[in-house]
């Protein structure tokens, strides 16, 4: 039994975060994903600190975590011979995810447009800021841009937050893990296309759009009822946040009147059911100022653990804040084997989130860990026709590097 994409070989022109989420989560779900890196750098997050240590190895945390299950290619695409072996590649490959920056591969005619002449059943995927598909270009197409771009150009970073206080992101990288996520499901979109017509495509994923998408009640509220939402409180529903216990918070969220039902009922206080304070997701935002009190008044005598179990039991959905520590040592976490374990051979074993889903019919996530600079260059080259000596000599013209 193999993973879902066994077979399928991708091609990954990709930095940072988005691209690299994107092959991750095919390279997870059983794809060949080459890597290509620029010789003698790789890509940036390979220096970006904090850093695993052991024996005078090193290894960038932000890397491994987003590069495992890969094979790494150092490639000096400037280089004439380096921009054959690109060609060689990519004619081999059945996938290419490209986030560099805009205009920059098509620019030396190694893009989409000159590729598919080479392959015409090639599936392009290109993870931009603002979109790159003939057509669809907008005044913003060429721009550069970085998650937090996305988020704030979305109206998300608008809503995110308190009153008083300037706009806020999110986490950090949540428009590229979800870019890359989006554009995983294209790739698989057009994989599921090609099967049926034998040609490929060019996969568009825009930060932009995917960030408009993931902030949908925005467009909905704006669209339908005029509203602007804004930092601070809902207008449409209360309570909803983090509340106080005697020993840390819990995330609680009220959005109609039979969970405020099962609320008053759970606290005692079935006489709030039906006041006209309360009777509503408008009049309770309206009248958050009595709410909260009672509210926090009546967590305070629990701790967080107690207000969980009761909470849920009385069919009211809630869970604990948690830190980072408190999610290692989730039963629950464990249970569903949502962290991973990575035994990197430079520097030991450590733990990552697995990509979901889980599938009753295919094998366990594989758990190879990130690879070294050009680790994988000589057996990739060797894979498309290049002789040892050939290899040998690439290196030393640093058109390649080699790593083994």
């Amino acid at each position: 039994m193999k993973r879902p994409l066994a077979g399928i070989r991708v091609t990954g022109l990709e930095l940072y975060m988005a691209g690299p989420y994107c092959t991750l989560l095919l390279a997870d779900a059983g794809a060949d994903v080459i890597k290509i890196e620029r010789p003698g750098t790789g890509d940036p997050r390979r220096a970006m600190p904090p850093f695993a240590e052991k024996d005078g190895a090193r290894k960038a945390t932000g890397f491994m975590g987003y590069n495992r299950n890969k094979k790494s290619l150092a490639l000096n695409l400037r280089a004439t011979e380096g921009k054959e072996i690109y060609r060689k590649l990519v004619a081999s490959s059945d996938v290419v995810v490209e986030n560099l920056r805009p205009g920059s591969m098509d620019r030396q005619g190694l893009g989409y447009a000159d590729m598919k002449k080479l392959k015409p059943d090639l599936v392009w995927a290109i993870i931009s800021g603002f979109g790159r598909l003939e057509g669809f270009r907008g005044p913003y197409s060429d721009r550069p841009a970085f998650d937090i771009v996305a988020e704030s150009m979305s109206g998300i970073m608008h809503q995110v937050g308190f009153a008083d206080k300037p706009p806020s992101w999110t986490i950090y990288g949540m428009a590229d893990i979800y870019s890359g996520l989006v554009t995983a499901y294209g790739v698989m979109q057009a994989l599921f296309m090609r099967e049926r017509t034998g040609e490929g495509q060019l996969v568009d994923s825009s930060m932009l759009d995917n960030m408009l998408s993931l902030n949908e009640a925005m467009v909905a509220l704006y669209s339908v009822a005029g509203q602007v939402p804004t930092r601070g409180v809902p207008k449409n529903l209360y309570p909803r946040g983090a509340y106080q216990t005697k020993d840390g918070y819990i995330a609680l969220n009220i959005p109609d009147n039979i969970q405020w039902g099962r609320l008053m009922e759970t606290m005692g206080r079935n006489d709030l059911a039906d006041d006209e304070r309360c009777n509503s997701g408008t009049a309770r935002s309206a009248n958050r100022e009595f709410i909260d009190p009672v509210i926090e008044g009546w967590l305070a005598s629990l701790t967080r653990a107690e207000a969980v179990e009761t909470l849920n039991a009385a069919g009211i959905p809630c869970g604990p804040v948690n830190t980072a520590e408190d999610v290692f040592a989730d039963p629950h976490v464990a249970a569903r084997g949502t962290l991973m374990p990575i035994d990197d051979p430079d520097v030991g074993e450590f733990v990552f989130a697995r990509t979901p889903p889980l599938m009753s019919s295919a094998p366990t996530l594989p758990a190879v860990a990130a690879p070294r600079l050009g680790q994988h260059t000589r057996s990739i080259l060797q894979e498309l026709g290049y002789s040892t000596a050939n290899i040998s000599r690439l290196a030393a013209d640093g058109v390649v590097q080699v790593d083994d």
